[in-house]
């Protein structure tokens, strides 16, 4: 009795914390991989009266999270050994963006008995998109270590190590996972980032472009890698190719801020002050909390000549890093 009460306790208290959470700034980078739905062979071992596995499969099937949750907890209070719908409840958590709850869920499993891969993947992301990044990486090496031939493993290790500035380390690991699996467009694309920070743009413009040759065969295809290799050629001042990657990133995701943030600074080297600006203000309507572009902004406002319009974006861009500062990852 006294569980099923610490759990309630928990999962109320932690219904709470992923709206604070959601509203930090998130690297969008974390947003393209998450846990698969359950398969239906897992939804069927989940102790569910008929009718309430009708209406739960209703909820799930109209993306009603709130309901199918609900039902999970509750009975999650009535069954004394409830793994499967702890596991069940942290992949519902994880779709809904309350990562803290589906953590907590999934500890609570684990208490019970050994993960399964994929719950604990889902415990890694959950702790990712959390900015635990140090609580990821131990679920990450036990993932890899039990399943040395995975390349996603040692992926996610080097996005970790990236993160961290553990740049040589982060190229091993994407090199290892490309020695695995070596269409994983998502490696080749953290790889670029890798040398690029490190000043070996040969090695990373390679790997862009390995990444673009694997992205333009899927659908859809990622704004990122085409953006990547953009922004590093308007770094170097080759803006003629920059402007076609920028081009492919947006023909990917039109509404893709990053494109447009680095496109806004493209035209500005170019002196085209007015069509910089409007590439930005698109950019700062698409993500306005990112703090870079309104400097930019602020930058092309006063060259544009009017100050009033940069004094605001600078106060925005200060407003953004102040907050920013209080949300650092652990």
């Amino acid at each position: 009795m006294k569980q099923q009460v610490a759990m309630r306790v928990l999962l109320a208290v932690a219904a709470v914390v992923p709206a604070r959470c959601r509203a930090q700034r998130q690297d969008l980078r974390l947003l393209d991989v998450g846990p698969a739905t359950q398969a239906p062979e897992a939804l069927r071992s989940v102790p569910l009266s008929p009718g309430l596995r009708a209406d739960f499969e209703r909820a799930l099937g109209a993306h009603d999270y709130a309901r199918a949750e609900t039902i999970l907890v509750n009975e999650i209070d009535r069954c004394p050994k409830p793994f499967a719908l702890l596991t069940l409840a942290a992949s519902i958590f994880f779709l809904d963006g309350k990562y803290l709850n589906s953590a907590i869920a999934l500890k609570k499993a684990e208490a019970l008995a050994p993960l399964d891969d994929r719950s604990r993947f889902t415990l890694a992301m959950a702790y990712v998109k959390l900015n635990h990044r140090d609580w990821a990486r131990p679920e990450l090496e036990k993932l890899w270590a039990s399943n040395p031939r995975n390349a996603l493993y040692p992926y996610w290790l080097s996005r970790l190590d990236y993160d961290a500035m553990r740049f040589a380390s982060a190229i091993a690991e994407a090199q290892q996972a490309l020695q695995l699996d070596p269409s994983l467009m998502k490696a080749y694309d953290n790889l670029g980032l890798c040398y690029e920070a490190i000043g070996r743009y040969d090695r990373a413009i390679e790997a862009y472009r390995n990444a673009i040759r694997l992205n333009r065969a899927q659908r859809p295809c990622s704004p990122w890698p085409p953006c990547d290799l953009g922004a590093l050629l308007v770094k170097l001042g080759r803006l003629d190719e920059a402007a076609l990657s920028l081009q492919e990133s947006l023909d990917c995701d039109p509404r893709f801020s990053r494109a447009h943030y680095q496109r806004g600074l493209l035209l500005e080297k170019q002196g085209k002050l007015g069509e910089a600006a409007a590439e930005l203000e698109q950019a700062a309507s698409l993500e306005p909390n990112y703090a870079e572009t309104y400097y930019v902004l602020g930058r092309v406002y006063r060259r544009e000549g009017d100050p009033q319009k940069s004094t605001a974006a600078l106060a925005t861009f200060e407003k953004l890093k102040k907050a920013e500062s209080h949300v650092r990852p652990h």
